[in-house]
Formats: structure tokens, sequence, C-alpha cells
């Protein structure tokens, strides 16, 4: 997986277009370092084989890093006037969904950019609660990590008796584990 990882980075580097990626790309390569990571404590540091591992964890970890951030550079660029669009095979499952959002995003500026040309009065459109996904207070029973949310943001980490309001989706996975519980607020 290295010399994918390796690979993808160079392409993405030294080329101006978004390269294909497989589907499943990113969840192999965190994959990858987990076990990198996991292999890595098992281990005595004084070795050679420890430190080998642990160099390889690092670097595993920048590449991925810088071809995250030059693949959201590359899909932000595309979305520019005068730039073509990026092919959706092109794209791993994560970014198609960021993708379409900043698509959505790019034809509510253009759109907001031509009527203010033609001079048309343009209402403010933001995101509503309607937009937002509902949300549910929860009580964590154990400590979470950071977690990203179905609308993207990041929550956490938790410790055992914190509370936050999360997105339904993710306070429902969150209780069916048994790491929260759901907190019943009343109205008065």
């Amino acid at each position: 997986m290295y010399q994918e990882l390796y690979d993808a980075w160079k392409k993405e580097r030294l080329t101006k277009d978004l390269q294909s990626l497989p589907k499943n790309f990113f969840e192999r390569a965190t994959e990858y370092t987990k076990k990198l990571r996991e292999s890595q404590r098992m281990m005595d540091t004084k070795t050679m084989k420890s430190r080998l591992l642990k160099q390889e964890y690092e670097n595993g970890k920048r590449l991925t890093s810088e071809i995250v951030t030059t693949r959201f550079r590359k899909m932000l660029e595309s979305l520019l006037p005068d730039e073509k669009p990026i092919p959706m095979e092109s794209l791993t499952l994560q970014e198609e969904a960021i993708y379409q959002r900043l698509s959505e995003a790019s034809n509510q500026y253009s759109k907001l950019r031509r009527n203010l040309l033609e001079g048309r009065q343009t209402e403010a459109t933001t995101s509503g609660p309607a937009d937002l996904p509902q949300q549910i207070l929860v009580r964590f029973t154990c400590d979470v990590p950071a977690i990203i949310g179905v609308d993207l943001r990041t929550y956490g980490p938790f410790r055992p008796e914190d509370i936050a309001t999360l997105p339904t989706e993710n306070a429902q996975a969150l209780v069916h584990q048994g790491v929260a519980v759901k907190v019943e607020v009343e109205e008065r």
C-alpha cells in the first residue's frame, strides 16, 4: 500500500488534473495506517524494525495528508468559471459527497454573481434550520475520540459525563454502541 500511496501522491503533485483513484482508496489507506500503528505498538521501540515501521507510518500519514489536501484544492479549482468539471469516476466515495456540496455552493455563488451583474435584486440565502440535520442531546458514558458528523463537522473528543448536541444519525449510532445515552430535556 505504501507504494500505491507514493504513486498517487506523485501523480497528484505532477499534474494539474485530478487523478483517478479507486473508490475505496481512503478506506484502504486508513487500514494500512492502522495496521502500521498497531504493529509498531507491539514491538520493542529500540529495534531497527520498530524504527523502520515508525518511519513508514509517519511517511504514510504525510503522503495521505498531502494527497487529500491536493485533491481538495483541485476540486475547488475545478469549480471556478472557465474550468472543466471533474469526472465523478475520478473521485473516491468520500470525495463524491464533498464535491457535490462544493458544486451546490459554487452554483449558488454563480447565481448571485449573475444576478448582481444583471442588476437584479438577490435575497440572501443561508442554510436555515431546515437544511441542518436534526440534533439530539447525549451524555457520554466512556471516552470517545473525535468523530466526523454527517454534517461533516468534527465533534469531540469526549470523556465520561460530557454532554453534547450531535446530529441525530451520529447520536443514535453512539447510543446504539452503548457509549452514550440520550438526554431528555423538559421544555418549560
